[in-house]
């Protein structure tokens, strides 16, 4: 999924840039922000599941930690090193879906900068 995000704002980068340039009508800008905008869609479901994995991750090392304390039970450290093992790349991942996502916005909100501005072609048929 990071490829895939990745990968989804180098060609937003392009296009936002071509945007500027004026190479889209407006037409073309509203195809594209509906596209955008689909996307966008798609990283926020993918985001927030991401959050409820990384938040039940983080919920039961909160709870080892807990029953570490109150029963004195040391084995408990060893599922609390797994969990913080596996807590770790979830955090990193939610941390670039919301990163992401967040870059996602700001190339939607310029190309409807782009679409509202008097630099785009006139549309002709």
């Amino acid at each position: 999924m990071e490829k895939r995000l990745l990968n989804y704002m180098a060609y937003l980068k392009d296009i936002s840039e071509k945007a500027e340039n004026g190479v889209f009508s407006a037409e073309e800008l509203e195809v594209l922000r509906a596209q955008v905008l689909v996307q966008i869609k798609f990283f926020q479901h993918e985001r927030f599941i991401h959050l409820i994995v990384t938040m039940t991750f983080a919920l039961m090392t909160v709870m080892t930690l807990l029953g570490i304390c109150v029963t004195g039970y040391l084995p408990l450290g060893a599922l609390m090193l797994l969990l913080l093992i596996l807590l770790v790349p979830y955090i990193r991942h939610y941390y670039i879906l919301e990163n992401g996502t967040q870059t996602l916005y700001r190339y939607y909100d310029s190309l409807e900068k782009d679409r509202t501005s008097d630099k785009i072609k006139p549309y002709v048929q």
